[in-house]
């Protein structure tokens, strides 16, 4: 009997999933204005957010780990209504006058309860879920982020500029309490491990075990998981900081310019996970090897619209258009990759190996944003310098990876896999 997509318990996710990043992400784009204005810095949010990170990237296995060992949907539960809390905290703190070390200190613990949310719920999809519709229900999830990251930074500056920001931060709470809400109605098997070992004794020998299973057990999942970490680096490095900064200061449009090719971007997030649900029956491994080298081919005319005498909007109309297609490919990739993760991960391990995709991912960003933020800085008046040889790069890196997806396309998800002589 084939299986629902939209099952009672996936329902319950997503509608807890929408309402915590609306929540999350319209409180964080209201609180980079409120400090903006306060300190007419925008490096002293982004020094906030920076350091914010730190406790995700270094708590993120230890997420894992609770994920694998504890119930599920109470840890969800339990963890949207700490960030509640906390939000509700700050909210009445910021009275107080030291509004900044306020946001600093929310903003860390919003990192430190996300460092445990994030592999828990990755964790969820396999198990609510089997078959294609893993890969549909990540795909889902990936819509319902991109969605939320498009419409928040309008919520966030209505509601910021109408109503001030405290009013924001009772609205956050509403959000997390009531995906808290949703979650309670979420039915999950568990079956709770036994436990006669000290907690560090049990940390030592999860982490030996998943790294076991990662080197020895299915290597392909780790060179999957440092490819799409590879992949990460230059979307963090082309997309997040070279595009802003083409558009901005080597075009030298308008801010009206740069929002509106940062929501086409969104909206073709949106559509590279909805290519995934469409060709979910089609879709192969090896089919990311053309994924990879589409992503490369989109960066060479971008450098090539800097070598050429053309009109800045022409050069604009250019880099909207490939960097969509970056964008709608990097979506499909990321959703198609963690699906073929999951697929391959046992149940005991699932919280572990997801906290390894979201920790490598996390640390690949910021190492890409400062690489070509470098770069970028040094060829101000080239770009063609770092975006051509950026394309070339990843079309070898995909061309050099073919042998390896079609080796993992031959390996089902159940049995070792022997990659590490393929690659």
């Amino acid at each position: 009997m084939k299986q629902k997509l939209f099952t009672r318990n996936f329902i319950f996710l997503i509608a807890g999933q929408i309402n915590s990043l609306i929540g999350n992400n319209t409180l964080k784009f209201a609180l980079s204005m409120y400090v903006l204005e306060r300190t007419g810095s925008a490096s002293v949010f982004a020094g906030l957010l920076a350091l914010s990170m730190i406790p995700t990237i270094l708590l993120s296995p230890f997420g894992g780990i609770l994920a694998d060992r504890a119930n599920r949907r109470n840890i969800m539960v339990a963890l949207d209504t700490l960030s509640g809390l906390s939000v509700l905290i700050a909210g009445f703190a910021m009275a107080s006058g030291q509004d900044i070390p306020v946001i600093g200190t929310l903003l860390v613990v919003l990192s430190v309860l996300g460092a445990f949310e994030s592999p828990t719920v990755q964790a969820c999809i396999p198990q609510m879920l089997s078959g294609e519709n893993i890969i549909k229900g990540n795909a889902v999830v990936n819509q319902v982020a991109s969605i939320a990251f498009l419409v928040t930074p309008f919520l966030g500056s209505v509601f910021y500029t109408a109503l001030g920001i405290r009013p924001v931060f009772y609205a956050a709470v509403v959000c997390f309490f009531v995906t808290a809400l949703f979650e309670c109605f979420i039915r999950l098997d568990y079956k709770k491990p036994a436990q006669s070992a000290g907690i560090f004794t049990v940390i030592r020998e999860d982490f030996a075990v998943s790294i076991h299973f990662l080197r020895r057990e299915q290597p392909g999942i780790l060179k999957l998981l440092l490819l799409a970490a590879a992949v990460s680096l230059f979307v963090a490095g082309t997309a997040v900081v070279g595009f802003p900064y083409l558009v901005r200061t080597v075009l030298v449009l308008s801010a009206a310019h740069y929002g509106a090719a940062e929501s086409a971007m969104g909206v073709a997030s949106i559509l590279g996970s909805l290519c995934v649900v469409a060709l979910t029956k089609r879709m192969r491994p090896r089919h990311l090897v053309i994924v990879l080298v589409f992503f490369g081919l989109c960066l060479i005319p971008c450098g090539i619209a800097f070598l050429l005498p053309l009109r800045t909007f022409t050069r604009y109309i250019i880099l909207l258009i490939m960097f969509c297609a970056c964008q709608l490919g990097c979506s499909l990739f990321s959703t198609y990759a963690i699906s073929m993760i999951q697929e391959r991960t046992p149940e005991h391990l699932m919280g572990k190996v997801m906290s390894y995709v979201f920790t490598l991912s996390l640390c690949a960003q910021p190492a890409g944003q400062i690489i070509y933020g470098a770069l970028f800085d040094r060829f101000s008046d080239s770009a063609y310098r770092v975006l051509i040889p950026s394309g070339i790069i990843i079309c070898v890196i995909g061309l050099a990876s073919a042998g390896f997806f079609v080796q993992l396309e031959a390996t089902t998800p159940d049995q070792p896999d022997t990659l590490h002589r393929n690659i």
